[in-house]
């Protein structure tokens, strides 16, 4: 019996490091509290002209716009000022008080219903980012290379590595880290809330992470439950995508020759809305009124971030405006393990989202799922994380280190750097392009990912069809070959499966396996399992 093990030198080398370096055995990450309030209501007037396409201010509230907005909060016993334009031409104003979103829903239609002028009014919600924490229990990064729950990286490195493709991070911003060195080009702070930035601040032209720790109760009444540490979130992304190889360092990224724009819209308890679309607008190009102009265009965008609801006008339109120069938009489907329909910005048009799927290739226990689903990737689950860059630090930040941590946050990451690769192979293809060759070029499931989208993402297949190769992958008929304690046997090198026709572990073997718990573990505690193997020769 030989298992298969097909690992580059690289991935060889970077696991060792991994061994080396001591890893920090707990993870950080924020947790999934979504927040239900706000203080911000974003409203478009019919006319206004979208500032990302024409560069021109929009008309902003003047004294007869600003009449109605006062006899509609007046209903509510709120008082609306406003704060700045967003990049489509919208206003977003500031409320006197936090609301509940329900609250602020029914005086946004308020607002609508007392000016015919009003083309839209809408809360500005805060999104948070989608990852849950997990302790590392292996020292490879499996999500690269493993047959049965990886990408398939190690063969799409031959043909493309991601180089002169800029990839934006919209996320929590960046920390300096030695895996990241000479990968981060020029950046933005979006966050135009000094509470929520953190920083002393609002925008200005820095976007590393100052930690976005927040005490109990601070995001509103219970949330979070508990003092929570600083996430670093945006990094832990970044270093998925884009880390550096062969340097004798921690991990491999996925596109390590592609570079990232980091767009900072994500502080402590979340970021806003209107953020968030602003930074879409500027990270694929478009015009932002007060924000220097974006000298690095990035072709992906990377969105591990969500909330719940339906897609908001103003992000469906910033979407709108980055497909529009070409920009491909990658996002999370969501923690909840509910529907994704239900989740933001994973409904909304135009989106490639992603689903996590774990170790076994089946669907991670947190994953949404659904039919806006357009392909899984791994994102880890409980006992087998994704290991990326992070830092130390529980508030402030400290000095660097990697962790492990899982969720559809980790999953967006890999699909967005197979992105990178397939643009740098070939840059004239079309968002639609893309998501049709992702789609095409899917591995099936190995395990139960119901609602998880085509498939997982085969990055050298991908990379192959980005190129022009036929290389849609086949999916297979499984023949029955033992009983469990039986021996397997069967041609050439198969994905073999072990358990019972729903609950199961496939691998790869050459020639013949024992069908037993010593060689695939439990996936069926009690219950009789049998093996099958796969038709599709590898």
């Amino acid at each position: 019996m030989t298992q298969r093990h097909t690992i580059s030198s690289l991935l060889k080398i970077c696991a060792a490091a991994l061994v080396a370096a001591g890893f920090a055995g707990q993870a950080v990450a924020q947790t999934n509290h979504f927040v239900v309030q706000t203080d911000r209501i974003i409203v478009k007037y019919k006319g206004d002209s979208d500032t990302s396409k024409t560069g021109v201010a929009a008309r902003g509230i003047d004294r007869a716009r600003q009449a109605l907005i006062d006899r509609a909060g007046q209903t509510y016993g709120a008082t609306m000022r406003a704060l700045r334009a967003t990049a489509n031409g919208a206003n977003v104003l500031q409320l006197n008080r936090t609301m509940s979103l329900d609250e602020a829903r029914q005086l946004a239609a308020e607002l609508k219903s007392r000016d015919a002028n009003v083309e839209y009014a809408e809360p500005d919600r805060i999104m948070v980012p989608l990852a849950t924490p997990t302790d590392p229990s292996y020292t490879q990064q499996w999500d690269l290379y493993e047959a049965t729950g990886g990408i398939n990286a190690p063969a799409a490195w031959d043909k493309s590595t991601g180089a002169g493709i800029n990839v934006a991070v919209i996320d929590t911003g960046y920390r300096p880290h030695a895996d990241l060195s000479g990968q981060i080009l020029q950046g933005y702070d979006f966050i135009s809330t000094t509470t929520i930035a953190n920083d002393g601040s609002a925008r200005d032209t820095d976007a590393s992470d100052p930690g976005d720790w927040a005490p109990a109760g601070s995001c509103g009444t219970g949330i979070p439950a508990a003092d929570q540490n600083s996430s670093w979130h945006g990094t832990h992304v970044a270093g998925t995508i884009a880390a550096k190889t062969s340097n004798g360092l921690g991990i491999a990224g996925i596109a390590y020759n592609a570079k990232i724009v980091p767009a900072r819209v994500l502080g402590r308890c979340g970021g806003y809305t209107s953020d968030i679309a602003d930074a879409i607008v500027w990270a694929s190009g478009g015009t932002v009124t007060g924000v220097p102009a974006n000298a690095n265009k990035a072709r992906v965008l990377n969105l591990s971030l969500g909330g719940t609801g339906a897609c908001d006008t103003t992000t469906q339109n910033a979407i709108n405006s980055a497909r529009s120069r070409g920009a491909v938009v990658v996002v999370a489907a969501g923690n909840s393990n509910t529907n994704a329909i239900n989740s933001n910005p994973a409904n909304c048009a135009g989106v490639i989202t992603v689903a996590a799927t774990n170790r076994a290739g089946g669907k991670a226990s947190y994953s949404n799922y659904g039919t806006n689903v357009t392909i899984a990737a791994p994102g880890g689950d409980n006992g087998a994380g994704i290991l990326s860059t992070l830092n130390a630090g529980t508030t402030t930040p400290a000095s660097d280190n990697y962790a492990y941590y899982m969720g559809t946050s980790m999953a967006t990451p890999h699909v967005a750097g197979v992105v990178a690769l397939m643009l740098s192979a070939n840059p004239n293809l079309t968002p639609d392009d893309v998501a049709a060759r992702l789609k095409s070029t899917a591995r099936a499931f190995p395990a139960a990912c119901s609602g998880c989208g085509a498939g997982i993402v085969n990055a050298a297949a991908a990379v192959n069809a980005a190129l022009g190769s036929t290389t849609t992958t086949t999916t297979p008929t499984w023949t029955y070959c033992a009983a469990e304690n039986g021996t397997c046997s069967f041609s050439g090198t198969r994905d073999v499966r072990y358990g019972t026709a729903t609950s199961y572990v496939t691998k790869t073997f050459t020639g013949s396996v024992k069908c037993s718990n010593s060689v695939f573990g439990d996936p069926a505690h009690g219950i009789v399992k049998s093996c099958s193997y796969s038709s599709v020769t590898r």
